[in-house]
């Protein structure tokens, strides 16, 4: 069975979640979804868990795959992925007696977005330059 039946296609819609902070002020609902994201991510087992992911090959990886680079036990790195995929970060499926993970692209986009910074106009770049 695909992941993908009966999903819908992500990337479809041009609207993300959220304005970058740096045009509007984040609203209350959406900063506490952003904000379980991050706390998330704060953690640099869940960080580089959540790069094997993005980096391996095929865009998704077997738990069996994740759990040698790291010096803690594999009850530790699930407790680390249920966090992740808990924050949004990334979805997963069981095969049999494995789980595989992805990163859900949505939620990437939504944290890059929220941190992009304004364009800088041609004027703020003559004064830095003078």
């Amino acid at each position: 069975m695909s992941k993908q039946a009966g999903l819908p296609v992500l990337g479809q819609d041009a609207t993300v979640c959220c304005a970058p902070m740096v045009r509007k002020p984040l609203g209350e609902e959406a900063a506490v979804g952003m904000s379980r994201m991050f706390k998330a991510l704060s953690d640099p087992i869940r960080l580089r868990l959540l790069s094997l992911i993005a980096s391996h090959e095929g865009g998704e990886a077997c738990v069996c795959d994740l759990i040698g680079p790291f010096d803690v036990s594999q009850p530790t790195i699930s407790h680390h992925l249920k966090v992740l995929r808990e924050a949004g970060l990334v979805g997963s499926e069981r095969r049999g007696t494995w789980v595989y993970y992805w990163v859900l692209p949505e939620a990437l986009a939504q944290l890059s977005a929220l941190l992009q910074p304004p364009a800088v106009s041609a004027t703020v770049s003559a004064k830095e330059s003078a």
